[in-house]
């Protein structure tokens, strides 16, 4: 069991960390036809978007209440007001998700209170639903965002289905971590259509943020879950959780549904897929389809020829809990020490991530904690200490504005991981220096081997 320490520091030198109004806006942007409205200033929004825009490559849309001075002190209804009236005129969304931010939550803005002023004030509006979600970015960070969205999502766009109604056998729930990317839920979706399963996501990424080319321009999010494929949520067997954040609302999916539910830490390696394959033949009452055993095998044979470039390696690890957790898991299962591992915020997993202490820091306690390390493993903000450090990064995480296709990257299910193994098995294979015919002579010269008074010394 990992010790959990905070950093003592002051004020975060070099932020690991990213807010809560970025989660909880990136949560929405996995809805169909929604618009992610940060209650805040101009500031708080454009940050969040040029992080966006950066990471998937795509056209992200997003929208903010625009609080000035002023506006702040004076309270922010107006402002909402004004903000929600304009949207749902001009982009005719289904949903419009607000984000609250630290100053308007230091200045106690009843967000609640405004909608339903809303709500009486422009009763045309009534098809447009409004999800709130207090996410103040002077706590918690992006995962909690995330949760705190997602659990907002189930209480106010699931139905609560009629006593006795029948549940439909062939759907399930996921409700995905906000460390997924869009390529972990199409994998996850392919497994679950191999069982003959139809799953719906809650958020889906996969259909909004998958970087396909619409057939015309639209002002909202573009695919996603649909407000009414929410709604039926309640219809389903059951619902899969990934992810310690996930659970929250796993939990007020079943209050309210009676759907249910268990919570995967991971999805990344074998057990934890073994797991969930042997959870879907029981849902499905169906055994594990040929391609499946096949893919497991794959799997098994990638870890044996991978072991040998892990094994013996050092590894420091920066992520959010989530994903620290599953990254540092999978590193030791293949044979590597995480030697350091930083995270971003509080969380139960946190104990059980395979390190002797996991810090609540930045990284600039990351890249002390990783001179000597082998690999760092952690966004495209590491990059710097990997140059200072001279280690190896792989890059793994939101944000990875520097390479392309981080929304595409699987590592769940056999073939994500499988591919994981190939991934970081070549960062350390192309870290090794084959001796040439002109090195070799130094190499054994610096280890004193070969010499002619050595010899000789042997041979008395």
């Amino acid at each position: 069991m990992a010790r959990v320490e905070l950093s003592k520091k002051a004020c975060s030198v070099n932020p690991l960390k990213m807010s809560q109004p970025v989660g909880g806006a990136l949560a929405f942007l996995g809805l169909n036809k929604c618009m992610p409205l940060l209650h805040g200033s101009q500031g708080c929004t454009s940050f969040g978007l040029v992080l966006f825009v950066r990471h998937f490559r795509e056209a992200i849309p997003m929208q903010t209440t625009a609080m000035s001075e002023v506006s702040t002190v004076l309270g922010g209804f107006e402002n909402v007001e004004q903000a929600i009236v304009t949207i749902a005129t001009r982009t005719k969304p289904e949903v419009i998700g607000i984000c609250s931010t630290g100053v308007t939550e230091i200045k106690g803005d009843d967000v609640d209170g405004f909608l339903k002023l809303v709500r009486q004030n422009h009763p045309e509006l009534d098809h447009v639903k409004l999800v709130y979600v207090s996410t103040p970015d002077f706590e918690g960070a992006f995962e909690d965002g995330w949760r705190k969205a997602v659990t907002r999502m189930v209480g106010q766009l699931v139905d609560t289905p009629p006593q006795g109604a029948a549940r439909e056998a062939n759907r399930v729930n996921i409700l995905p971590g906000s460390h997924l990317t869009p390529g972990d839920l199409d994998e996850l979706r392919d497994i679950c259509e191999a069982f003959g399963l139809e799953a719906t996501f809650l958020p889906d990424l996969s259909g909004s943020l998958d970087g396909h080319m619409p057939e015309e321009f639209s002002p909202t999010t573009i695919g996603g879950a649909s407000v009414n494929d929410i709604a039926r949520m309640g219809r389903a067997a059951f619902t899969i959780a990934i992810g310690e954040q996930m659970r929250d609302a796993a939990v007020a999916l079943e209050a309210k549904t009676s759907v249910p539910f268990r919570v995967f830490d991971r999805l990344t390696g074998l057990a934890p897929n073994d797991a969930l394959m042997a959870l879907l033949m029981k849902i499905s009452g169906r055994p594990a389809p040929s391609k499946i055993k096949r893919q497991r095998s794959q799997l098994l044979d990638a870890m044996l020829d991978g072991h040998f470039s892990f094994g013996g390696k050092t590894v420091a690890v920066g992520a959010e809990p989530d994903l620290l957790f599953s990254i540092a898991s999978f590193l030791t299962e293949m044979g590597a020490t995480v030697g350091a591992a930083v995270t971003s915020t509080q969380s139960p997993i946190l104990h059980k991530v395979p390190a002797e202490e996991v810090l609540v820091g930045d990284l600039e306690d990351f890249e002390h904690r990783a001179k000597g390390m082998d690999l760092l493993v952690t966004h495209s903000h590491g990059r710097q200490a990997s140059e200072r450090l001279h280690i190896p990064l792989f890059r793994y995480g939101l944000p990875t504005f520097d390479r392309l296709g981080a929304a595409h990257r699987v590592s769940v299910g056999y073939r994500g991981t499988r591919s994981l193994i190939f991934d970081i098995g070549n960062v350390f294979m192309s870290e090794i220096h084959e001796a040439t015919p002109d090195t070799w002579a130094d190499k054994l010269a610096s280890h004193g081997e070969g010499s002619h008074d050595d010899t000789q010394t042997a041979a008395h």
